[in-house]
This record gives C-alpha cells, structure tokens and sequence, in this order.
C-alpha cells in the first residue's frame, strides 16, 4: 500500500509541475510595452507610457526620487528579454547592490506573471530565461563589464554618481549591436557624466519629471520636506 501511495504521490507531483509549465508557456506577452504594464496591473503615467513605446537608442531620466523611473525600466527591460530571444540586458550602478535593487524589480514583476519564460535561474545577480535571454546586475566597476558584449540594452541607475570609466567603457559595447543606453538618476551637481550629456549633448531623449508632476506624492508632504530642508 505505501509503494502505491509513493507512487500516487510523485505522479500527482509530476501533473502538478507539469501543468504550472504549461500555465507559464500560455501567458501572452503583449507588444505593446504599456500593455504589458498593465498585466502588471501598472497604469504608466503620461511620460511613463511615452518612454515604453519609444524606440530612442539614448535616453535620459532626470526624475525624483519615488517617481517610478525604476519601475519602468525594469518593465522595459523584462518586455524585451520576454520578446527578444537571446537579449542581452545588462543593469549598472554604482554597487552591486543598488544593481541588485533593480533586478529584484525585474524578477518580481517575473513572478506576478507567472514566470513567463521558464526562467532557467533568478538570483540576485542575473535572471537567465529559457529563450536565451539574460538580464545581469553588475556593480560599477570598468573592470566588471569586460566581458560582456553586444547589449541589446543597458541600463545605468544612479548614473550622476558613476565614474567616467564606467560610462566611457559601456559606450562601445553598444557600437555592433546598436542596443539602447538608458540613464537613470536623480541630479547631483554639475561634474558628472549624467549633468554634461543632460545639457550638452543634444542626441539624447531628455526625459525630467520633478517631484511636483508625480500624482503619489501629495502636495501637502513637499510643502512639509520643504519647511525641514529647503527647496
């Protein structure tokens, strides 16, 4: 009765992993990248919608803190590793945590899906999906990019505090696969490579959204932080 029981037991185990594969290969992955947010029961913002649908090869997000510029880069990013088989998306910022940070987004959203792309592997460095696409989170070191090369997308978080080495040594892996290059930050002085390409380098979407034009962050609490520490 038990070797029955056993064996009950691993067929029932079996059907259920089999059928939780099949629910995974049956969720549909919507062209449209404002569609897909909204499988995320996301509604973008105005400038949110427009910078999913956009096809700029270099953008810039000049956005507040809260704003949701990481939400929607890392929608952008799990879209097209889902669409584009055998991508390669790579995350930067200046620590391997803060990269970690974004991809964490990226996995999450994964999961509410359902795990959509039999992913081979999630971690807190790297989602690897069965199409061969693969998102990595990397700390901001030249170094540590080296190896990598013909990006279909890059993204850089916290881009005002990342050295010129970095930038400099991400700009060339992109010249074969024309992939995109995405920057990320709230400002942070006039020194850096985020604060030069925002205002001299004219090829670049130039995306800003302040604190004031974000709809979750009320009035009455910018007037509060404003009377703590100033404008």
């Amino acid at each position: 009765m038990s070797r029955h029981q056993s064996r009950i037991s691993r067929l029932e185990r079996g059907y259920t992993h089999r059928a939780r594969a099949h629910t995974r290969a049956q969720v549909e992955i919507p062209e449209d990248p404002v569609a897909f947010a909204r499988k995320l029961n996301i509604e973008p913002d105005p400038w949110q919608r427009d910078l999913l649908r956009s096809k700029d090869k270099h953008v810039i997000l000049n956005c507040s803190r809260q704003s949701g510029k990481s939400t929607t880069v890392a929608i952008l990013a799990l879209h097209h590793a889902l669409r584009n088989p055998r991508s390669l998306i790579l995350i930067l910022s200046p620590s391997q945590r803060q990269s970690g940070e974004l991809l964490r987004k990226v996995i999450s959203f994964n999961r509410k899906l359902g795990r959509p792309g039999n992913p081979r592997s999630d971690s807190a460095t790297a989602l690897e999906l069965n199409n061969g696409s693969r998102i990595m989170a990397l700390p901001g070191s030249e170094l540590t990019i080296r190896g990598f090369s013909g990006p279909a997308l890059v993204l850089i978080d916290e881009a005002a505090r990342v050295s010129e080495e970095l930038y400099h040594s991400v700009r060339p892996m992109l010249a074969v696969s024309r992939g995109r290059l995405i920057l990320l930050s709230t400002p942070h002085g006039k020194h850096d490579i985020f604060w030069h390409a925002w205002e001299h380098e004219p090829h670049w979407k130039k995306v800003k959204v302040t604190a004031n034009h974000c709809p979750r962050i009320s009035p009455e609490y910018l007037d509060q932080e404003r009377s703590i520490i100033g404008e």
